[in-house]
């Protein structure tokens, strides 16, 4: 039971006196005419009105003369005659603009019902769609209440003698609507409301001793007792969907609130109760003080005295009394157009219009009822940034007062609308440290956090010391629930020295760079620096070795080397286990990794060698490397035999075939570490002999030379050329090597003689004898060769001879053709047959088969084509020479001409197969004369 002795009161409506619409003339019908200017400004309604009701935009009247008057917004009245006697009941629906009535036409006790179609006209009146007696059955009794449901499916209608009839089908129609006794009793029945849920339909019944529910909707029509509590007529209500459609009953004592089946909470309003209403949300009650009993409202009613009464507007949600005024005599209280109206005996209509929102928040604050504001807000639906300023200046009242955890509370609710700053402004005073936490860590449930309030909440645990909320506010189970920057939180935690709290955040949150930095450059962990990288996925295992990689390999080389080894050949994350084996890992590019090994020369040594073990295909920089390193070590050491086996791993690897692309290179590693056999090795790769030569004569190795020579002789003749030169330079005895190298050149017709002579005069020790069997040789040889070229100058001659006289013969005798064979199938000829002159003869059919021109004879053309091809390049190259000759003189860059014609191939050498070296063409020869000469030169054969 809630007492309203403890509600304050306030004036959230405004009061007036409803004045007269203009252009009226003040005098309502059926009014006397009113004294004095002043009252002809109010609205006066007519005399004797009984019954009273409101809904689809008209205040509705009955009086007891049997009229119905409307009252829309503009004020006009109007109304017709319902009944001959007097109207006792009305009930106007709210959906639908259908009224039901109550009234007599008769004297004695026979109440009709009739139902009005306001909608339709019947002679200027509302059309009357159905009359029935309200009295079911031969007893008489009064009615005393009347109901309708807005299906216009149910009416419900009370007894004096505390019977209810049900009246169940289309109220509008008599065919389709059935009466029945609902309800019987032995007090009178004072209020009935209908209530739907769902499919449900309730008719609350109550009386002056009781109140019962009934469910209409289904058969048996079940009903519950609620309480035997009652209450007086027109003291019952139905509240709106906020207070969940409850019934209200209005006690003398008590007023209570009932569901279909419970009764709800009660509120002790004290006075006697003439009227209880709902108005939006509101519980509206007149009341006088004078106990009066409500049985009393059936019988002497008209008798009571004129007292002053209490109208009362109670705020049920947020316990509050929104207005309260003393009226006289009031008649009835109608709620349209959203405003409330009072209707008082004396004609007079009073409006009741609610205040704005704003206007009744703006009252509260003045009186700092902030928390009523916040509950009258949150009632009337005001948004979220209208609520936010309310829980501001809340807050503000409270701080200004010295309550900061009150103040911050507020504060809170204001997170997402008021901003931050304003907040965090307040409590930088180290006292108020717990409000600014409390605050911050709102703010990051919310995820309407920055990195400054990340900052500034991780400030204020590591300066409370409060490790547990610190492990509470960064230990959450999942990302969903990180409602912070977690790279700001590592920072604030790595500078306040809560380096476990940090090195948790960056393990669970995969800021790896944050982890290691912590690792390495804070607690300097190094051994579990490598582990965590060790079970990172290869991405980030590989980038974070490149950037630690050298911290790691100055503590821990060998670990470092071991890891580093995995992560360039097949790497799997420690996490991953042994159970990804058939799957194949990734590799880095080993040759990145080298400059970590700077100061670890025997760790990069390993790291090198077991990469071109385990993976002979590793970057070319890896041997680069390996094969500095090794020549290093070789230069360095004193011990023999580890020099040579130093020596025979440096060599090993040059010819490994590895260096082919970059010759150059080793062969300047090798300069540089002096490894003479590496750079001999390396000439030799790459056809340098001249290199090789240019090296054992500068060491005066003379069998070496020879021997260089004898090996690369055939491919590069100089070779012995500068052999003999070298040697003919030294003024040592070197008689035995001259002589080798002269026999290679004669052998090799490397040299002329002369030039040989000239460079063995530079030597002064050198003898005519040394080159006695030389020159000896040499003009026995040409000596041969002159009498060869005679020879077969005499034999062409008697050639040419002799076929210049067969050429005449064939010019001025007959030919005779003798022959008996077939040149091709070598069968007897026979006709028709061909013959050339060159003597050979074909059977047509075999001529026709293997000619390939009907001109030339099968036999001898292979022979003239290749004679006809050299004669043809001689004249072309002629031409050429011409034309080169014209050109050269006529550029201006007479370079490009040449390069243009080397380019073609012009300056190649042509030899011809069928002259011998030194035979010649006799240029005077005719052009015509070498191809008969060629053309017949077969003959006789």
């Amino acid at each position: 039971m809630a007492a309203y002795l403890q509600w304050r009161r306030f004036v959230f409506f405004d009061k007036e006196l409803v004045k007269e619409p203009l252009g009226n003339d003040g005098a309502a019908p059926g009014a006397a005419p009113a004294s004095g200017s002043a009252a002809s400004k109010f609205l006066c309604l007519p005399p004797g009105i009984t019954v009273c009701d409101s809904g689809r935009g008209s205040l509705v009247f009955g009086d007891m003369e049997g009229q119905i008057w409307f009252l829309p917004r503009s004020l006009q009245l109007t109304g017709f005659q319902a009944y001959k006697l007097r109207v006792t009941h009305l009930y106007q629906l709210k959906q639908h603009n259908i009224l039901a009535s109550v009234g007599e036409d008769e004297e004695g006790i026979n109440p009709l019902v009739k139902i009005w179609n306001l909608e339709k006209r019947d002679g200027g009146n509302p059309l009357c769609t159905r009359i029935f007696p309200a009295i079911p059955g031969t007893e008489p009794t009064v009615v005393s209440c009347l109901t309708v449901h807005e299906n216009l499916n149910f009416m419900a209608i009370g007894f004096t003698d505390g019977s209810v009839t049900l009246n169940k089908g289309d109220i509008t129609r008599d065919r389709h609507s059935k009466t029945q006794i609902l309800h019987k009793g032995n007090y009178p029945v004072t209020g009935l409301a209908f209530r739907q849920a769902g499919k449900t339909t309730h008719l609350f019944v109550v009386t002056t001793e009781n109140v019962q529910s009934y469910i209409v909707s289904g058969k048996d029509y079940p009903r519950v007792e609620l309480d035997t509590h009652g209450c007086g007529l027109r003291c019952s209500a139905l509240s709106d969907p906020s207070q969940d459609l409850q019934f209200i009953v209005a006690g003398d004592e008590c007023v209570y609130l009932y569901q279909p089946d419970e009764r709800g909470p009660c509120f002790a309003f004290e006075g006697h109760k003439l009227i209880a209403h709902w108005f939006r949300g509101y519980l509206v009650i007149v009341s006088r003080d004078r106990k009066v009993s409500p049985k009393s409202e059936f019988t002497s009613r008209d008798s009571q005295s004129s007292d002053k009464q209490i109208l009362n507007i109670y705020d049920l949600c947020n316990k509050f009394i929104a207005y309260s005024a003393v009226f006289e005599d009031v008649v009835d209280v109608l709620a349209e157009w959203g405003s409330l109206y009072v209707l008082t005996r004396d004609g007079r209509v009073h409006a009741l219009q609610e205040k704005d929102t704003q206007t009744k928040l703006e009252m509260l604050f003045k009186k700092n009822l902030f928390e009523m504001a916040i509950n009258l807000a949150k009632s009337q639906h005001l948004d979220s940034d209208g609520l936010a300023q309310i829980f501001m200046q809340y807050g503000d009242h409270l701080y200004s007062k010295g309550n900061h955890d009150g103040a911050v509370q507020q504060y809170i609710r204001t997170i997402g609308k008021l901003e931050p700053s304003y907040v965090i402004r307040k409590f930088l005073d180290a006292q108020r440290i717990h409000n600014l936490t409390a605050y911050l860590q709102t703010l990051h449930r919310q995820s309407l956090a920055n990195a400054d309030h990340t900052t500034l909440l991780l400030n204020c645990y590591t300066k409370l010391k409060d490790s547990s909320k610190l492990e509470e506010f960064i230990k959450t189970k999942s990302e969903s629930e990180v409602h912070f920057d977690v790279e700001t939180a590592i920072k604030v935690l790595r500078q306040a020295g809560y380096y476990s709290h940090a090195l948790y955040l960056a393990e669970n949150h995969a800021h790896h760079e944050w982890y290691l930095k912590i690792q390495l450059e804070d607690i300097k962990n190094y051994q579990e620096a490598l582990r965590y990288i060790g079970k990172l996925p290869f991405e980030q295992a590989e980038s974070n070795m490149k950037r630690y990689g050298k911290i790691l390999m100055h503590h821990i080389p060998e670990q470092t080397t071991q890891l580093l080894k995995g992560l360039c050949t097949d790497y799997r994350s420690s996490l991953e286990g042994r159970c990804n084996r058939e799957t194949p890992g990734c590799r880095a590019n080993s040759e990145e990794f080298i400059p970590i090994f700077a100061n670890n020369p025997r760790e990069l040594k390993a790291f090198l060698e077991h990469m071109s073990e385990v993976q002979p295909d590793s970057p070319q920089g890896i041997y680069d490397t390996l094969l500095e390193l090794r020549l290093q070590n070789w230069a360095h050491e004193k011990d023999p035999q580890v020099k040579e086996k130093l020596h025979s791993e440096a060599i090993s690897l040059l010819k490994s075939g590895r260096f082919c692309d970059v010759f150059d290179k080793a062969l300047v590693l090798c300069q540089m570490h002096d490894f003479q056999d590496g750079v001999l090795y390396l000439y030799e790769q790459g056809k340098l002999f001249q290199q090789i030569m240019h090296y054992h004569m500068q060491h005066e190795q003379y069998r070496q030379v020879i021997t260089v020579c004898e090996r690369h002789g055939e491919q590069d003749p100089s070779l012995w050329e500068q052999a003999l030169s070298y040697f003919a330079r030294k003024e040592e005895d070197c008689k035995e090597y001259v002589a080798a190298v002269l026999k290679h050149i004669e052998n090799k017709n490397l040299m002329p003689p002369l030039l040989v002579v000239q460079t063995l005069a530079h030597n002064s020790t050198a003898t005519l004898s040394v080159i006695r069997d030389y020159l000896v040789q040499k003009l026995q040889k040409q000596s041969q060769q002159i009498a060869q070229d005679e020879l077969r100058v005499r034999r062409y001659r008697e050639e040419t001879t002799r076929i210049r006289q067969e050429i005449q013969e064939l010019k001025a005798s007959p030919k005779i053709f003798q022959k008996t064979k077939c040149s091709i199938c070598n069968s007897a000829l026979e006709l028709p047959s061909v013959h050339f002159l060159c003597g050979h003869s074909f059977h047509q059919h075999c001529f026709e088969s293997y000619s390939e021109s009907d001109a030339d004879c099968p036999t001898c053309l292979p022979e003239n084509r290749k004679v006809m091809d050299m004669i043809r390049a001689q004249e072309q190259k002629r031409d050429l020479h011409d034309q080169f000759q014209h050109q050269l003189k006529c550029s201006n860059d007479s370079f490009s001409v040449i390069a243009d014609y080397f380019g073609r191939g012009v300056f190649n050498k042509l030899t011809l197969l069928t002259d011998p070296p030194t035979a010649r063409l006799t240029p005077s020869l005719e052009a015509g004369l070498q191809r008969d000469l060629l053309m017949h030169s077969r003959r006789g054969t």
